[in-house]
C-alpha cells in the first residue's frame, strides 16, 4: 500500500519540479529580453524571435516530464 503511493508521489514531484523549472526559465528569459530591448530598441524584432524560441524550448521540458510520467505508468 505504501510503495504505490510513494511511486505516485515521486511522479507528481517530478512533474512539479519540471513545471517550476520551466516557469523560472520563462520568467528569466522574459526579464532578460526586456532588458535587452531597453538597451537596444533597434534590435527588438530579433530579440523577440530569440526569446520566443527560448521560451518554447523551456516549456518543452514540462512535456518531456509529462511523457516520462505517463509512459512509466
Amino acid at each position: 500500500m505504501l510503495v504505490p503511493m510513494l511511486a505516485e508521489l515521486s511522479g507528481s514531484i517530478h512533474v512539479g519540479l519540471a513545471a517550476f523549472g520551466a516557469a523560472l526559465g520563462v520568467g528569466l528569459i522574459g526579464m532578460k529580453a526586456s532588458e535587452a530591448v531597453g538597451r537596444n530598441p533597434g534590435a527588438a524584432t530579433k530579440i523577440l524571435v530569440q526569446a520566443i524560441l527560448a521560451i518554447a524550448f523551456a516549456e518543452a521540458i514540462v512535456f518531456y516530464a509529462l511523457f516520462l510520467v505517463k509512459g512509466g505508468s
